[in-house]
């Protein structure tokens, strides 16, 4: 939402008017007052508007005009005896002051977010990692001239047209090179991915929908190479969720016909679905076609799973698309693959590695990817503002 609603818990994050505390590195940051229900009018950032035109490589670079942004990979690879694992990282930029008015380089613009995880299915496990740090002088930032993020020793980069991705913890590393595949695939409608009723209340959204990967993964320091494919999000704008907006559902997939599918579903209060949910069917060709909130159903299935503190997900769903006879099964190979944040930032989501069955016009279609979900377990907006 790689994974659309700044991508995800990021919105969530900053779901709050007025002043807050946040922890970052052992430095209390102030003014943390953003995203519910449009912009004041007095907001200095940016909005997501129609009519933006993309440009690549300039577009993988950072977008500091407007408030959030995030870049999200999630892959599936192999080991060479077959052996399956998932990965996923992300970088998230969060605007705090455009202009600080202190001199001191220490003075925060940005705050930095980065996320580590690897699924081991095979081992029964899910290792995940985390960092948190201001811009301040080096400890973390995304270039605008070149796309470079990085926080601390953790990395993304782009050496011509190579994907460099490098992050290590005790429990989990990578340490990846993925070609782009296809053109960027441009989500939404009028260069926009609108997340609300409000005209800002929107994102500028591409996705890199099957990216060819190699490399090592380490995890409880045991080393694998692994290849496989991958699949990249970059987001930026500055107001997503508005109120009775909770949560979301969003999936990733790479189809055996060569095709490849985003789907995302926004949760209301009330359990309804909301109607800016929406996704994108990308061809062969790369071709994309947008899908509506009518265009398809995403049903949960029976399987669930339950987490230590007490969040349960769906982890099997089903998919039609009637338009393009497209019926999918999605399931996972790991039930537990919660990135449980609770004492950081105080929140918890589900993401993680999926396998895909079904039939597209009538012929057998298979395929893996990634699903995320949340708002199951709590608001970090919330949790900030004292509610």
């Amino acid at each position: 939402m790689n994974k659309p609603v700044l991508k995800c818990w990021c919105a969530q994050v900053l779901k709050c008017w007025g002043a807050v505390v946040l922890k970052c590195c052992g430095v209390a940051v102030l003014g943390c007052a953003v995203l519910v229900g449009g912009i004041a009018a007095q907001s200095p950032w940016k909005e997501a508007a129609t009519g933006y035109a993309y440009s690549f490589p300039r577009d993988h670079a950072s977008h500091p005009d407007y408030k959030i942004e995030w870049w999200y990979y999630t892959g599936n690879v192999k080991a060479a005896d077959g052996r399956r694992f998932g990965y996923q990282v992300t970088f998230f930029r969060v605007g705090v002051d455009p202009a600080p008015s202190n001199p001191s380089k220490w003075a925060v613009r940005d705050l930095f977010m980065t996320h580590l995880a690897i699924s081991d299915p095979s081992g029964k496990r899910y290792r995940y990692a985390e960092k948190l740090s201001r811009g301040g002088p080096g400890l973390a930032g995304a270039a605008t001239d070149r796309y470079r993020v990085w926080n601390d020793d953790w990395s993304a980069t782009l050496d011509g047209t190579h994907h460099l991705l490098r992050a290590t913890s005790p429990q989990a590393s990578i340490d990846l090179r993925l070609d782009e595949g296809k053109t960027p695939a441009i989500h939404g409608i009028g260069g926009i991915s609108q997340k609300g009723a409000q005209a800002g209340n929107a994102s500028h959204y591409y996705s890199l929908t099957r990216m060819p990967t190699r490399g090592s993964i380490t995890v409880d320091g045991e080393r694998f190479e692994v290849t496989g494919d991958s699949w990249m999000d970059h987001e930026f704008g500055t107001s997503f969720l508005e109120p009775g907006q909770r949560g979301w559902d969003w999936l990733s997939m790479q189809l055996s016909d060569g095709r490849e599918l985003m789907l995302y579903q926004l949760r209301r209060d009330d359990g309804s679905r909301d109607a800016r949910s929406s996704g994108t069917l990308v061809g062969t060709d790369g071709k994309t076609k947008h899908l509506d909130v009518n265009a398809f159903t995403l049903t949960p299935g029976r399987a669930t799973f339950k987490s230590k503190n007490g969040a349960v997900y769906p982890t099997e769903w089903s998919i039609a698309i009637p338009s393009e006879k497209l019926a999918l099964r999605v399931t996972t190979p790991l039930n537990d693959q919660e990135l449980a944040l609770e004492r950081s930032t105080g929140v918890a989501y589900w993401e993680g590695a999926i396998d895909v069955s079904g039939s597209s016009s009538g012929k057998p279609v298979a395929g893996a990817g990634y699903l995320e979900m949340t708002g199951y377990f709590g608001s970090l907006g919330r949790v900030l503002s004292g509610r």
